[in-house]
């Protein structure tokens, strides 16, 4: 299993990127936001995961720990495959996509190509209750749950550690985000804000 790919970016087309490793070239295929961030000649690093069938092998890549999680538990969804979960997680950035599962939006999801009102239905239903609590916005337009953003160091450390999506992001609840990352998970370790 390949865990990450890290090295220089030799070239772009389509949505895959060639990743140059000490002379090995692998093309991973990522999410719209990554593949419009990602720079030619400029150093990188992509969680992966390994998508292996009987006639290919794919390599999807992930800028955060996080998105790849998120695109882990939308494979998980019958009817879902990873290029259907790419283009999911290609209508925005993973906290959006995250937020909109948690609200239960089938709508927003339908958005994506490829997939349709019920397959968006079953994504909606099936991790809804997986991917965290949902931001409400307030009438000031400050979320009144505090969520981590999904390119919170202290979430992705926590979930380096073994805490799922759902678990991560109930342990930050409380905890303030004026805090240096090794405070707040810490406090989120200890289950104090």
């Amino acid at each position: 299993m390949i865990a990450h790919v890290f090295g220089i970016v030799v070239e772009k087309f389509g949505s895959s990127i060639i990743v140059d490793v000490h002379g090995v070239g692998y093309e991973v295929q990522v999410a719209a936001s990554d593949f419009d961030a990602t720079l030619l000649d400029s150093s990188v690093k992509f969680y992966t995961y390994h998508h292996i069938r009987e006639q290919s092998q794919e390599l999807f890549g992930f800028s955060s720990l996080m998105a790849k999680k998120l695109f882990e538990l939308l494979i998980t969804v019958q009817g879902v495959g990873p290029k259907a979960a790419l283009s999911i997680l290609s209508l925005s950035d993973s906290e959006t996509v995250r937020n909109a599962i948690a609200n239960s939006d089938s709508v927003f999801i339908t958005k994506a190509s490829g997939v349709g009102k019920k397959t968006a239905e079953r994504v909606v239903i099936d991790l809804s209750d997986k991917v965290g609590h949902a931001v409400r916005a307030s009438s000031s337009g400050i979320g009144d749950i505090r969520v981590a953003s999904i390119s919170d160091e202290a979430l992705e450390a926590l979930m380096a550690l073994g805490y799922n999506l759902n678990d991560a992001t109930k342990a930050l609840e409380g905890v303030s985000n004026e805090l240096s990352t090794a405070e707040r998970v810490t406090q989120a370790l200890r289950g104090k804000p």
